[in-house]
């Protein structure tokens, strides 16, 4: 469960605004009083997160780690109250159209952090496939290395991942006093994903890559001496933070784990739960009313599925045919090179049908890549890294190789377009790029809007030529069904009293997804209240607004056009969106 941004990175610095200075601003003051609040507040976030501060392009923290811990999140979550106090001095209807924007997405994102904060999920802070000692590893593969400088930082944060690792652990602590703590199912696999990064040698670890090869620029006696330090920090700190953090789980966390997977089982978990709705679809919606959508999707869906199973001249019931396509060898890559081949030609396909969807394409390049071994077995079919946000590197499309018999090729292209081009990579490259956007939406993450978006783009590959085969729409339309079945396994599970196993079976029921991936899938759910619930629910608002877009313009409208007014304000919560498709059909008309 992930604090939203600014209540993870807002602290207590030593600047306060005085709120006074805000009050009754008009017109270009006002516009004005908003960017300086724009400005401070990122410049805290950078400030409080060395992490993320890297990974957008601002490299001077890269020596260092966030710092966690109660006291830091209490500091942060009064910095949030003052700068929301201050944001609601500035009157809003005196702003700009475009600044009412970021001015209803800062309070949103303020007022979301203090709900989380008041619900105490950073006591939560992993999941069964996220966390500290996840991402941790990444950091070897996102940092620049071009400079001895560059080196010495990395180093610098593997020294400093002992304190780091210590931090989440007290945290931890906090929560169990609370009864904060991830359902026992959710930790099964811990010690496969903790042991590598322990027994690994340090100069075999993924770690020590970047030592591996060093850029002409650096002296031998240079390469040397880093090389002795990088060994010497993973066997120091690095090596004995995995291991403490294993011992921790074994010894204190797990056994204060509950049975109940449900977030309800939380204190106040109910309308915990409520607020998670809300947040993750950004609609002022209800438990009951996802759930009930979802069940009318999944039913709309299964005809659709008869009706392909029917073009394949399957005989048979539509289980039959879900067994037939999870079985027979036809049907799954031999090897992993095979996988990776069907997914990059795949993409190579798409890549030269986008100018007949988007009039704007992103500059950035992406790529594609295994998912590391040592999480592959707890993690979905694939998931995307986004680029720098300096432009030093592409976006990556992570495909799973693990488990081949549960990674059908049917799956591919859906999967491919979802997660890459025009997807994930399309849509938040094309928002890094957005120049005209405060920093602080070139990198939000509205889950509505990115996952939506999507999961749309799945669809999209019908206007593109894709999916010719009735196997591989079968497999389109299987995704469909997979996120239509969250809508009802999340609100289910968290609030309805579902247990795992119900759930497992009704995605089994309802989808062709190999039992391997609907495990991983259920247990994905359990950990992450109400994240799962973005995907169906966004992409659900994109094809009505889309409707009726071409319901409206008739033969004015198009479809480029159309995509491009979707995107050109980055992610956006629903509501918004909405407000921003009509004002691009009042423009077209």
């Amino acid at each position: 469960m992930r604090f939203s941004w600014l209540a993870t990175v807002l602290c207590a610095g030593s600047m306060v605004f005085q709120a006074e200075r805000f009050t009754s601003l008009r017109g270009e003051e006002a516009d004005e009083s908003l960017h300086a609040l724009l400005d401070e507040a990122w410049e805290y976030r950078l400030e409080e997160s060395p992490l993320f501060a890297s990974n957008v392009g601002d490299h001077r923290a890269n020596d260092r780690l966030d710092q966690v811990g109660v006291d830091q999140e209490q500091r942060r979550a009064a910095r949030a109250r003052e700068f929301l106090e201050q944001l609601e001095a500035i009157d809003r209807e005196a702003l700009s159209t475009a600044d009412r924007i970021n001015y209803d997405m800062l309070a949103r994102s303020l007022r979301d952090a203090l709900s989380e904060h008041e619900f105490g999920s950073y006591l939560i802070p992993i999941t069964n496939r996220e966390g500290f000692h996840i991402d941790f590893p990444r950091v070897a593969q996102e940092a620049p290395f071009n400079s001895v400088q560059d080196y010495e930082n990395f180093i610098s944060r593997l020294r400093g991942f002992s304190d780091y690792t210590d931090q989440h652990i007290e945290l931890m602590r906090a929560g169990m006093q609370q009864g904060m703590v991830l359902p026992e199912i959710s930790l099964r696999d811990y010690e496969a994903i903790l042991r590598p990064h322990i027994d690994t040698p340090a100069q075999q670890s993924d770690f020590y890559d970047p030592f591996g090869k060093f850029p002409d620029r650096i002296t031998d006696a240079d390469r040397a001496r880093l090389r002795e330090a990088g060994k010497a920090a993973i066997d120091d700190s690095i090596r004995p933070a995995y291991r403490r953090f294993l011992e921790f789980i074994r010894d204190e966390y797990l056994p204060a784990t509950r049975d109940q997977i449900g977030a309800s089982a939380l204190p106040n978990g109910r309308e915990f739960y409520r607020h998670r709705v809300r947040h993750f679809t950004t609609l002022d919606t209800t438990p009951e009313a996802v759930h009930e959508t979802g069940l009318a999707e999944v039913t709309r869906i299964r005809q659709e599925m008869h009706e392909v199973m029917e073009q394949a001249e399957f005989r048979g019931t539509l289980e039959e045919f879900v067994a037939f396509l999870r079985t027979d060898p036809q049907f799954y890559a031999k090897t992993p090179e095979e996988l990776m081949m069907h997914t990059a030609v795949a993409l190579k396909k798409m890549d030269g049908e986008l100018p007949s969807l988007f009039g704007k394409l992103p500059r950035t390049p992406y790529g594609i890549k295994e998912v590391p071994a040592f999480i592959a077995p707890q993690t979905t079919a694939a998931y995307y890294n986004p680029p720098a946000g300096d432009g030093t590197r592409a976006g990556f499309y992570y495909v799973n190789t693990y488990a081949l018999d549960s990674r059908p090729l049917y799956a591919v292209e859906a999967l491919s377009l979802h997660e890459a081009v025009p997807g994930h990579h399309l849509q938040l490259a094309l928002q890094q790029e957005l120049e005209s956007l405060p920093p602080f939406r070139r990198f939000s993450n509205v889950t509505a809007f990115i996952e939506g978006w999507g999961l749309y783009s799945e669809r999209l590959g019908l206007e593109a030529g894709f999916y010719e085969d009735p196997y591989s729409n079968f497999g389109r339309l299987s995704y469909e069904a997979w996120r239509a079945c969250r809508l009802v396994v999340d609100t289910g599970i968290h609030y309805f009293g579902w247990t795992r196993q119900r759930a497992i079976e009704f995605m089994e029921q309802n989808t062709a997804l190999s039992r391997h991936n609907i495990v991983s899938e259920v247990d994905r759910y359990i950990a992450w209240p109400g994240q799962a619930l973005a995907y169906k629910m966004g992409e659900l608002k994109i094809r009505e607004l889309r409707a009726l877009a071409e319901r409206e313009l008739g033969p004015k409208f198009d479809v480029r056009q159309f995509h491009d007014a979707v995107l050109r304000n980055g992610a956006v919560p629903l509501a918004v969106l909405e407000d921003e498709i009509k004002a691009f059909i009042e423009e077209q008309q």
